[in-house]
């Protein structure tokens, strides 16, 4: 097999690959025994015609089908041999066929271009920390004993600790009632943080049989123009009760904590431990995400068609898959995909800047190294170091521990400056 590798510019390639007939007899004498099985001569059952009347009658047909099958083939041959990096779908633009000579192709891909990285050390960028206040640690208690509140019946709602059934009837702008836009007996949690703020204030002192209003603004997006749409209405009490929560004791603390605390005061730390653990692993996300915006900022580039849209389809197909195992209704494709259009773009840059500063920087991913996380996984498992080395290599294992590296090689020589995320977010809003 004689393969020519052509540069057709930065980021695309054309294998050339020439065979002799000799080269590519097997697997045309495999396709005439595949297609035998199901080709009926007359005077012959089924699949039992002789081979050299199905290659008189059909031979060349027969061929010339096989020779594409070969090609796709011989194609991914030539990938392996020279050890290419096709990053979008392969086009075949040139085949050349003939039966007892040869088969020539050409088949041009996209390849991740080779980039002259700036700019990428000593980069100054902001962490945000955070401080778990007690009300934060008192609400997740509250979610936590919530499936275990009473409910006691009470004359007049004094704080959000109630819940209410209200009759709700649509009104326009005039306050009259819209036909057909009325819902009776419906319950109403004023400790859920979901609920509509207005519905929270304007029931606050109301008693059963009085009435109050409200509006509830729908905000949603057609393409990438937000619409607004208000929807007043006026709710009529029908019933009023007060929520009870539990008292702490042993066995409700060990029941919401699975046994991990067993008084209030240790509630109180293990939640605690658990919202600082959170907003640890969010501050280094937003750090991340900020280090690798800027990286990619200072060496923007116009990343190859076919890898954008190969990254965008498997961006939309995953969301699909999600959604069907979560059987998440009214799934729209289109908005889908229309939404990680700009997120695939800069995915695509990242990617290929993580491959070229990887190269620059001489960041690998040595056998060894799957080798040890492949012992130490072995000895809880049970399977053994060369299964799961081979399981790394399919899952792509070896690329998210070299991004992981570069994301490592980034922070080391960067800046970080740490922030007060309550602070900046104020100062966002009142810029």
């Amino acid at each position: 097999m004689d393969i020519k590798v052509n540069q057709l510019a930065e980021s695309q390639q054309e294998v050339e690959v020439n065979l002799t007939y000799q080269e590519i007899l097997p697997e045309i004498e495999q396709e005439y025994l595949e297609e035998r099985k199901s080709i009926t001569i007359d005077g012959f059952r089924k699949g039992k015609a002789p081979m050299g009347m199905i290659k008189k009658l059909y031979g060349e047909a027969i061929e010339f089908k096989a020779s594409e099958k070969i090609a796709n083939k011989k194609f991914w041959d030539a990938v392996d041999q020279n050890e290419l990096k096709p990053i979008s779908t392969p086009q075949m633009t040139d085949i050349d066929f003939q039966p007892g000579t040869k088969l020539s192709f050409k088949v041009k891909y996209e390849i991740k271009p080779v980039l002259e990285l700036k700019d990428y050390k000593g980069i100054e960028v902001e962490k945000p920390t955070f401080v778990v206040k007690d009300e934060e640690v008192n609400r997740e208690i509250d979610y936590l004993i919530k499936p275990l509140f009473k409910f006691e019946q009470a004359e007049k709602v004094e704080n959000n600790y109630f819940r209410i059934t209200a009759n709700l009837q649509r009104i326009d702008q005039e306050g009259l009632p819209m036909v057909g836009s009325r819902s009776d007996n419906i319950l109403i949690d004023l400790s859920d943080e979901k609920v509509n703020l207005q519905i929270k204030e304007n029931a606050q002192g109301k008693s059963s049989g009085d009435t109050f209003n409200f509006t509830f603004v729908d905000e949603h997006y057609h393409g990438e123009d937000l619409h607004k749409e208000e929807f007043n209405y006026t709710a009529e009490i029908t019933k009023i009760e007060k929520l009870i929560k539990p008292e702490l004791t042993e066995e409700v603390v060990k029941k919401i904590t699975k046994d991990k605390a067993s008084t209030p005061e240790e509630l109180h730390s293990f939640l605690k431990k658990n919202i600082e653990d959170y907003y640890t692993k969010q501050s280094e996300e937003i750090l991340t995400n900020n280090l690798l915006g800027e990286v990619v900022k200072r060496n923007d580039f116009t990343p190859p068609p076919g890898y954008v849209a190969s990254v965008h389809r498997r961006m939309v197909e995953l969301e699909k898959e999600n959604a069907k195992r979560y059987k998440t209704p009214n799934f729209d494709e289109k908005a889908v995909a229309e939404y990680y259009k700009p997120r695939a773009e800069w995915n695509a840059k990242w990617q290929i800047i993580l491959e070229n500063l990887a190269a620059a920087e001489n960041i690998k991913v040595e056998e060894s190294e799957l080798e040890e996380l492949a012992k130490a996984e072995a000895e809880t498992n049970g399977i053994s170091v060369a299964k799961l080395v081979k399981y790394y290599k399919d899952t792509n294992r070896p690329e998210m521990l070299l991004e992981e590296k570069v994301i490592k090689f980034l922070k080391d020589n960067s800046s970080i400056k740490e922030v007060d995320a309550e602070e900046k977010l104020k100062e966002k809003k009142e810029n």
